[in-house]
């Protein structure tokens, strides 16, 4: 029997990543170049709230296997949320 370990990520989470992230978790498109050129716009200008951005951090944590802080759910722009989950992952906590 073979047991299925998620393991941190060895790469940051990207922009793309996000953007697909939010589609599945929150049901909102956005187009990757979009996000990377605002990503100090606030997440409801793209159409994200709270608990959208509150099911992308799930996801993530459901990936690498890892909690995220509360701070990750707080985030109120991509870019900072890209700073603090990369921060986070790549440091290992």
């Amino acid at each position: 029997m073979t047991t299925q370990q998620n393991t941190p990520p060895t790469a940051q989470v990207t922009v793309e990543e996000l953007a697909a992230l939010m589609k599945k978790a929150a049901g909102v498109t956005v187009d990757p170049r979009d996000l990377a050129d605002r990503l100090d716009a606030g997440f409801n200008t793209f159409g994200l709230d709270s608990l959208g951005l509150l099911g992308i951090v799930g996801q993530l944590e459901n990936r690498y296997g890892q909690t995220l802080p509360p701070d990750a759910e707080r985030c109120k722009t991509p870019g900072d949320f890209l700073e603090l989950v990369n921060h986070i992952f790549l440091a290992g906590a």
